[in-house]
């Protein structure tokens, strides 16, 4: 069916799917009408949790009035559910939150798209070597975002960025941040005249250094760091040195390592 939002403009869905918006929020969403959301619709937002169903059918979940209202700015709205049609009990059985904040939605991914290029004038991109954690993930993209990066290029081995925990933690960053996916180290192969920096315990100290832009900056696995194929491209590699003398804490979260990065970057 067609439906207009209130701005006007049009979406196509299939039959079955429509979804409806409390008043408030009419300005963000299309509104439908729909008796109830059905059970295989309610099958379809659960087995989002998993990745091999998110690559089958191209779609991925959202919960919470802001990271819906966010993402719907950027990506194409399929399925809307709160309690207008659901019941409470539901909501809860389809939500993969703790606490569920009432409205979960069905977005379309976005298809994949050229990789970056290294070497335009002033631009810094951001690449991840393995990184595993979701909520580490989605840190990284609303950072990224609050610092003007508009391309995070990972490994394959690296957290699907439509993972439900990382759609959460973006709060909608991924409506301008373009994350995509490809043979790290061939990649940065192609990307050799480029300045290539890569945050390391060995590295140099970040606040000493000359950092120049355009800049490739690396970000490595939780536990190991960036991996040694990676490590042998890196043209700079970079260290965030602990303030605190004597002992202290082994090494600091790759989210919070990637905003200092970031901030340094940007500041020079």
């Amino acid at each position: 069916m067609t439906v207009s939002c209130s701005s006007g403009t049009e979406c196509l869905c299939n039959s079955e799917i429509c979804n409806i918006f409390a008043r408030q929020y009419e300005k963000y969403c299309l509104v439908f009408r729909m008796e109830h959301v059905s059970k295989s619709q309610q099958k379809l937002i659960r087995s989002l949790r998993l990745k091999k169903f998110r690559d089958e059918s191209g779609l991925f979940v959202a919960e919470g009035v802001k990271c819906v209202e966010e993402l719907r700015k950027g990506f194409e709205l399929v399925l809307l559910v709160n309690h207008d049609n659901a019941t409470e009990k539901e909501i809860e059985q389809m939500s993969a939150l703790k606490t569920p904040q009432g409205i979960i939605a069905i977005f379309r991914q976005h298809q994949a798209t050229n990789l970056p290029t290294a070497g335009r004038q002033g631009e810094v991109i951001l690449a991840l070597d393995g990184i595993q954690d979701p909520g580490n993930i989605g840190t990284i993209i609303r950072t990224a975002d609050w610092f003007g990066i508009t391309d995070i290029v990972c490994s394959a081995d690296t957290a699907d960025c439509y993972n439900p925990k990382v759609v959460q933690a973006t709060m909608g960053s991924l409506t301008r941040v373009h994350v995509h996916y490809t043979d790290l180290v061939e990649w940065l192969g192609k990307s050799a005249n480029s300045d290539i920096y890569g945050t390391m315990l060995d590295g140099r100290n970040i606040y000493e250094e000359t950092l120049s832009k355009p800049a490739i900056i690396i970000m490595g696995n939780e536990g190991n760091g960036i991996s040694p194929e990676v490590r042998r491209l890196v043209t700079h590699p970079l260290l965030i040195p602990s303030f605190r003398h004597g002992e202290h804490a082994e090494s600091l979260n790759v989210g919070i390592a990637t905003a200092l990065t970031l901030a340094e970057f940007c500041r020079r």
